[in-house]
């Protein structure tokens, strides 16, 4: 009659060797990666337009600070109102579809429609107050446009 022990500890494993599941997860992240962002930024063009403060002496946005002013005074703004000022502010003049600004804020995997860029404009021009909410222009039929100070 034979006896079976079965044991619960781990075969012997080299000191320097991975974990085989830890090897396993790594490897799994790595093709994620690769398959989700085939052509990744280069870190030179990734910061490449936030040169600093963006737009005038009644309105300022400056990305690296999170940071959004009219007449000095800061905004207080949700994340997404405050990059989609930045956008908009980058880009002055330039049209600005829903569907473009939708893929540059939310994210072009955002499941959505131009009617939530059309509420957080009207929060953005609230925010802006009575003074400034016509920097933000509704161009009927295709989207929105920021104008600056100096050019209106």
């Amino acid at each position: 009659m034979s006896t079976s022990v079965t044991s619960s500890v781990p075969p012997a494993v080299a000191p320097d060797a991975p974990h085989p599941k830890a090897r396993h997860h790594l490897r799994g992240t790595t093709t994620a990666m690769t398959t989700t962002h085939p052509h990744p930024t280069p870190p030179q063009t990734l910061f490449a337009d936030s040169p600093g403060p963006l737009g005038d002496d009644a309105v300022r946005v400056d990305p690296a600070c999170h940071v959004a002013e009219v007449n000095g005074r800061q905004l207080d703004l949700t994340y997404l109102e405050f990059e989609l000022l930045t956008h908009l502010v980058r880009h002055p003049h330039q049209v600005h579809s829903r569907d473009r600004l939708m893929a540059a804020v939310w994210g072009y995997d955002h499941i959505g429609d131009g009617r939530t860029v059309d509420v957080h404009i009207a929060r953005l021009r609230q925010k802006l107050g009575r003074e400034h909410r016509h920097r933000i222009i509704t161009v009927r039929r295709v989207g929105y446009k920021y104008v600056p100070t100096s050019s209106h």
